[in-house]
């Protein structure tokens, strides 16, 4: 696997029953293109909880996912209402989640700690009313995989 593979997802807000299609999708391609169990797990934790958070706060959104050798960067954009404060929100169970998501047993505030968690690198780049994206790295040779 020299070249880079590039996969694009379109994540729909609102869309409950849908949610977690990219990251089952992106994980099968990982698993065909025979990346470690613990770096295919970490990359699809990571992009499920970002795939919630479009789903419960901004209406949806796009993912892309890069993948190489050494690494898989996943990119996640969506034109919601921003996150007002960056620092408050990866704080674990802090949400902004309203009480009928959270009936569905969502929005318990763990989605940007796990992704933090589960990569080796993450950048986050928001504006009120205009949007989020959210950088994340896995590395296939990170010491993160024997978790």
């Amino acid at each position: 696997m020299s070249e880079l593979l590039t996969l694009k997802y379109t994540v729909h807000g609102d869309n409950f029953t849908g949610a977690g299609e990219a990251s089952v999708s992106m994980k099968r391609e990982l698993r065909q293109l025979g990346f470690d169990a613990n770096v295919i797990r970490r990359a699809a934790i990571a992009m499920y909880e970002g795939e919630i958070n479009m789903v419960i706060h901004a209406e949806g959104g796009e993912a892309e996912v890069i993948i190489s050798e050494d690494r898989i960067e996943i990119i996640l954009r969506d034109e919601g209402p921003g996150i007002a404060n960056v620092e408050l929100a990866m704080k674990d169970g802090f949400s902004t989640a309203q009480d009928n998501i959270r009936a569905l047993g969502f929005g318990a505030g763990m989605g940007l700690p796990n992704m933090k968690r589960y990569s080796d690198d993450m950048r986050i780049e928001t504006e009120i009313g205009k949007g989020t994206t959210v950088y994340m790295t896995i590395l296939s040779d990170s010491p993160k995989n024997a978790l």
